[in-house]
């Protein structure tokens, strides 16, 4: 993620929040206009959940079944997952 970002020469960050089980929780820096959200990767499907209230995105590949045990994953880990938001990106 961000090679044709890094051509342009715009840095692209994109920090891993939490791993659980096979499933990587990270945000992309340059997401920080949108609402909170997460995206959720395994192997080469990922998938964003917005946190507020949680809710799919974007299924990313993913198939409804596994869709429905990563949404349970982000709301467990929601309110870390915002306070994480709100640190990376600021505001309230």
């Amino acid at each position: 993620m961000g090679s044709a970002f890094q051509s342009l020469g715009i840095s692209v960050m994109s920090p891993t929040l939490k791993r659980l089980g096979p499933y990587r929780f990270f945000f992309v820096s340059l997401d920080y206009g949108e609402p909170p959200h997460v995206h959720v990767q395994r192997e080469r499907k990922i998938a964003k959940f917005w946190l507020n209230p949680v809710a799919l995105a974007d299924a990313g590949g993913f198939k409804a079944h596994e869709l429905n045990r990563i949404a349970r994953l982000v709301q467990e880990h929601r309110e870390e997952f915002l306070e994480q938001w709100y640190e990376f990106f600021g505001g309230t």
